[in-house]
């Protein structure tokens, strides 16, 4: 079943728009998940509260594409989730991954951010974003969005640790100087 239909049966309250999602995009919300989390049973437990606030958001929400809408959700419930439990274990991938980028974007969803300089920062990476190829864009979402590690990225992609490593460090300081251009001070 397409995502429109998908939609359609959220805004018309069918419960089997939950069942069709979690057939179409479970496996997804659940790599995203269990990237950030490592912990299957606090994974299944995202998808399935990602299932709920999907039908809690669907309507008034009509996504243009359900696949990043519960991509999104998934991803800020297991960050949500992760925040609360690195008092007790912290995961090196995840505080990598954010010590990186942190320099140039919060990820911190949380903070106290003005929403004018938010949505320009969000436009201005989405612009970066589209400029480069789609190996690196791959690399780099890999990394800041799905939080894999490095290992995993150079296993799925076919190359080195040392090429992702020069790649996202190259990526980082492109990223830099693109939101200088723009005017984006962080």
């Amino acid at each position: 079943m397409d995502d429109k239909k998908i939609v359609e049966l959220f805004l018309e309250r069918n419960e089997d728009a939950v069942k069709k999602s979690s057939e179409k995009y479970g496996k997804y919300c659940y790599f995203i998940a269990n990237n950030i989390l490592d912990c299957a049973e606090d994974s299944e437990e995202c998808v399935n509260d990602t299932l709920l606030r999907a039908w809690n958001s669907i309507p008034p929400n009509k996504p243009d594409s359900l696949k990043a809408y519960l991509g999104r959700i998934t991803r800020n419930l297991a960050l949500d989730t992760y925040d609360r439990k690195k008092a007790k274990k912290r995961s090196t991938q995840i505080e990598l991954a954010y010590d990186e980028i942190s320099e140039f974007v919060s990820l911190d969803s949380s903070s106290d951010t003005d929403a004018t300089n938010e949505i320009a920062v969000k436009i201005a990476i989405n612009e970066f974003l589209a400029s480069l190829t789609s190996e690196k864009r791959i690399v780099f979402m890999q990394r800041y969005w799905y939080l894999c590690s490095v290992k995993d990225i150079a296993e799925k992609n076919g190359i080195s640790q040392a090429n992702v490593k020069i790649t996202l460090m190259r990526l980082r300081g492109q990223l830099k100087k693109f939101l200088e251009k723009e005017g984006i001070n962080l």
